[in-house]
């Protein structure tokens, strides 16, 4: 990949002071900051430290309370994204802003397209498409739909749209949540050609490993205010952690000895849409927690939605606590004992303009209704101040807007609506992805809680380091099929990968 270098004058972007208010929340206050063109600066910090609001404000999506934002010195203030992009400020959203029904070329330039005579200059657009799509390493056709494209091309269709209007400054938002490896690496590698060209890159991200690939210097936010700065001979894990949450988390992965019960779930030839020439079979006992890894791809999410009746699936059996379950139907995994967090919380597992409180008695609708269908809001309440305090989670009220509270705080939520109905087992779907390192803590001691209890906990994750840390046993699937099962001193990385990747152990 080769970005041409050109001459220009490095620009150099400021926060002074800036604070930004909630209903109930007060997300930043006096915050500093500063970019400058050919460096890259990650922004660190819990859920709920301030990070997203910041970077929304210096992209013009919303506007500080207080404080100044100034631009080659001078002050500036932007009443919305275009205004932020005209300076060249331009944020690439975990959520890609892109539309899935235009094509490349209609993407990139959508808004702004090149016009002859009052017309749209097709040609001059897929010719102006070429170049931008150059610029960032991708060799796709500017007509192909944006919908054939993977996560991690249509990433840098984004990206291209972004240095097509000369931008200066690029904000990335946990950039890699949803990339596989390759993905990430070819990102990577565009962030350092971006940076020799002059660009200023404000990088965040929970992944700390990528912070210490990436940052020349880490700023670090807490609770809304700077925690601290360090330049790169500085960077390294426990530095990090220790000014974002300010509490020792050396123990992030503390295992304690439950007793291993009776099977409380029995999954025999169950085949998935997504792979229907593969049969899977296996259990999870009462107190155990069982992990499945796999490549992006492998079949793990499909698995999980199978069980509990989201997809259909095309046959086997599935006994909860030894009673059979009728596939296809959520309600019959509800009632009998299975409860469900998925990987997407904001779209599968939350109704974000909601409150935490009605968000909480979402499962148990059924259950706290009386007779009439009238809501008990009392059971339901009772049920929200319960998960707020064995969970923890942050919020100034249970009638606070769900849409209001961080990521982490998001998906305690999710995790606590079902925990109100005291499921035999959970299925969880990636249980801390977008979430930091403090709130990742805590649900693991809640997934320690529920096996301490006797419940079983199955669970999908992509990050090895969690499945190694906290699981009992270990299913590894590939193009999917369940490969091979690992259990005690064999959880290894080596042990994994290669099953994962269609090898034997």
């Amino acid at each position: 990949m080769v970005i041409e270098t050109k001459a220009t004058h490095v620009r150099r972007l400021s926060v002074r002071q800036l604070s930004k208010s909630f209903p109930g929340v007060r997300a930043l206050s006096g915050v500093d900051l500063d970019v400058q063109g050919g460096e890259v600066v990650a922004v660190i910090g819990e859920n709920g430290a301030g990070k997203s609001t910041l970077m929304k404000i210096l992209a013009g999506v919303q506007s500080p309370d207080q404080g100044q934002i100034l631009w080659d010195g001078h002050p500036v203030s932007f009443a919305n994204t275009r205004q932020a992009m005209e300076q060249g400020i331009v944020l690439i959203h975990q959520e890609l802003n892109l539309c899935d029904n235009l094509n490349v070329a209609e993407n990139l330039f959508l808004g702004n397209y090149p016009s002859r005579g009052g017309l749209i200059d097709f040609w001059g657009m897929y010719r102006l498409a070429r170049k931008s799509l150059e610029k960032v390493g991708l060799n796709v056709s500017p007509r192909l739909p944006l919908s054939r494209l993977s996560l991690g091309q249509q990433q840098m269709v984004e990206i291209a749209k972004a240095l097509s209007i000369d931008a200066k400054i690029l904000i990335f938002d946990e950039p890699t949540s949803s990339l596989s490896n390759p993905e990430a690496e070819a990102l990577f590698r565009l962030i350092q050609d971006l940076k020799a060209r002059g660009v200023g890159i404000v990088y965040i991200s929970h992944r700390l490993s990528e912070v210490m690939k990436l940052a020349d210097r880490v700023v670090v936010l807490r609770d809304g205010q700077n925690a601290g700065e360090l330049p790169r001979s500085e960077v390294s894990h426990e530095r990090m952690v220790k000014l974002m949450i300010g509490r020792d988390v050396s123990k992030l992965y503390v295992r304690q000895k439950n007793a291993i019960g009776d099977e409380v779930l029995r999954v025999d030839n169950l085949r998935t849409m997504a792979w229907p020439q593969h049969a899977s079979s296996f259990h999870v006992r009462r107190g155990e927690l069982v992990g499945i890894a796999g490549l992006v791809g492998a079949g793990r999410s499909e698995l999980l939605r199978s069980i509990f009746g989201i997809d259909r699936s095309l046959g086997g059996t599935v006994r909860v606590g030894g009673q059979s379950l009728s596939l296809g139907s959520p309600q019959a995994a509800m009632n009998a004992g299975l409860g469900f967090v998925p990987e997407d919380r904001k779209k599968e597992g939350l109704v974000l303009e909601s409150s935490v409180a009605r968000n909480v008695g979402l499962a148990g609708l059924a259950r706290n209704a009386f007779w009439g269908g009238w809501l008990n809001g009392r059971q339901e309440l009772a049920d929200t101040r319960q998960a707020m305090t064995d969970m923890r989670i942050k919020t100034p009220s249970p009638w606070q807007l769900v849409k209001f509270l961080s990521g982490g705080n998001q998906q305690k939520v999710v995790m606590g609506k079902w925990l109100a109905l005291s499921p035999k087992v959970l299925l969880m779907d990636e249980p801390t992805r977008g979430v930091d390192i403090g709130a990742k803590q805590e649900i693991y001691q809640l997934m320690e809680n529920l096996a301490a209890q006797g419940r079983g906990v199955l669970f999908v994750s992509s990050e090895l380091e969690e499945i190694i840390g906290i699981a009992d046993r270990v299913l590894v699937m590939h193009e999917g099929r369940l490969a091979g099962e690992v259990s005690g001193d064999q959880i290894t990385e080596h042990a994994i990968m290669q099953l994962a990747t269609g090898g034997s152990l």
